[in-house]
């Protein structure tokens, strides 16, 4: 099964679900959150949807439920945060200008990962305009949110992909799952459809039905971060010992996805 055929039964699974708008998400933001991530074979993701739909809804903007998002990340040159993430560090940060090109809104947006492991975002809107240095108000904004100084950041790595939200439909609950990772840095490109990134955010980590799907297929928590995972694949010379193992089951899921394409089984 090629991956244009696995999509397409991915977006009919989609059309299934009971519909949210981003205006009746208002009420689960959840910009103050816990949240775990998991690598997801592909041609998993139907069965998941399925299983998942009882229990969700899924977000449509203007008539789509795979929603396009371009994201420019910053960093300063030899990499600081993103070795704050491979080091493991706790009060860590991720700067990041996003488009979400649905609903034809940008902002501005800092995450925060505190020491006690909750992540916290915050966000300013802005024009549509990737710039690789921070303007004035971007800076402004970093430097009033962060002990991070604007002139030592500047974009290093576009990261593209599709996502599709639910909405837990009984508690306060999110659920994304990122496909179609694209990863640019200079005239680097990584592409990796074989896999989809998901993450549950909740407002402290308990119970979930996502997560007893997970279970069913055998799949665990401890994703890397898309940002981590596309400096790695962009940039073979970055150090990334503690994401070695992570790395090496991210290869295992893609060699899995290769066959099945090949046999279906």
């Amino acid at each position: 099964m090629n991956t244009e055929i696995l999509l397409n039964k991915i977006n009919e699974e989609a059309q299934l679900f009971e519909k949210i708008t981003l205006g009746e998400m208002e009420s689960v933001k959840l910009m103050d959150r816990m949240d775990v991530k998991y690598l997801i074979p592909l041609h998993l993701l139907p069965y998941i949807l399925n299983d998942a739909r009882e229990f969700y809804k899924l977000l449509e903007i203007n008539n789509e439920r795979l929603c396009t998002y371009e994201t420019l990340y910053y960093d300063t040159e030899d990499y600081q945060l993103y070795h704050s993430h491979q080091s493991g560090r706790l009060n860590r940060y991720k700067v990041r200008f996003r488009n979400y090109v649905g609903s034809n809104l940008s902002f501005f947006e800092i995450k925060h990962k505190n020491n006690k492991g909750r992540t916290l975002k915050t966000r300013i809107k802005q024009p549509n305009n990737f710039e690789e240095i921070l303007n004035n108000e971007k800076a402004e904004f970093l430097e009033k949110t962060t002990p991070l100084s604007a002139v030592e950041l500047k974009g290093n790595l576009m990261v593209n992909y599709k996502r599709m939200t639910l909405v837990n439909k009984t508690s306060k609950e999110r659920l994304t799952f990122d496909l179609d990772l694209t990863f640019i840095k200079d005239q680097n490109e990584v592409i990796y459809n074989q896999l989809v990134v998901a993450e549950v955010k909740q407002e402290k980590l308990g119970a979930s039905p996502i997560i007893d799907v997970f279970k069913k297929y055998n799949l665990r928590a401890g994703s890397i971060s898309k940002y981590c995972l596309g400096v790695m694949s962009t940039d073979r010379d970055v150090k990334h010992n503690r994401f070695k193992t992570k790395f090496l089951h991210l290869k295992k899921i893609i060699t899995q996805y290769d066959s099945f394409a090949r046999t279906g089984i």
